[in-house]
């Protein structure tokens, strides 16, 4: 039998050519997960961004720096997590040279939970770590309010542990310094709580 790696290169090849939900059609490429296929923590955002569709990779963008920032804060070298995302396009809205984000509406992300669920099931994680409310839906099956669940391990709707924090995109959305460092550091409370948790399962 091929190995996990092997198996979710095939599985990114595959999703390459992903035409299920027409975010494809302004979008530069499918932006699949990256990271040791056997790792014990699994980071979830919401989508590639403009850097990102046009890497190939998730969170190389402004949100990818102020995610890095924190998994070194947390301790957590990036590479030792599988880091990837609940839509695997970047939906976008055309604005002359610029292409202005717009969050998947939940259809696209049940359309494109197909490429998430079998990315779980190769890297079979010890804990997920949804980073925002978009991640969040895909992996709960419902409606969530983020700030009444953060903290706390939790079961996803496929019966997998997991946790819920802020995407490292608020923090470059906060209003001054105070705010931006103070929404840092609950990233990091959280990403060192996901290690913990994952390290622990592990035992």
């Amino acid at each position: 039998m091929p190995s996990a790696a092997n198996r979710l290169k095939a599985v990114a090849r595959e999703a390459a050519g992903c035409t299920r939900c027409p975010l494809y059609r302004h979008a530069t490429q499918t932006v699949f997960g990256e990271g040791p296929p056997d790792a014990a923590l699994m980071l979830v955002g919401e989508q590639p961004g403009d850097q990102e569709d046009r890497a190939g990779r998730p969170f190389v963008g402004p949100a990818g720096a102020a995610l890095d920032r924190a998994l070194a804060a947390a301790g957590i070298p990036r590479e030792t997590a599988y880091i990837t995302n609940a839509v695997k396009h970047f939906k976008n809205e055309p604005r002359g040279k610029k292409r202005l984000h717009r969050r998947p509406n939940r259809g696209e992300v049940e359309v494109c939970r197909v490429w998430l669920q079998r990315e779980i099931a190769l890297v079979e994680p010890r804990l997920i770590l949804a980073l925002g409310v978009t991640a969040a839906v895909a992996l709960c099956g419902r409606s969530v309010v983020i700030s009444r669940l953060r903290g706390r391990v939790i079961e996803f709707e496929d019966g997998r542990r997991g946790m819920v924090t802020a995407h490292p995109s608020a923090i470059l959305r906060m209003p001054d310094e105070a705010a931006r460092r103070e929404a840092f550091l609950g990233l990091v409370k959280d990403l060192k709580a996901a290690a913990r948790s994952a390290a622990g399962a592990s035992a």
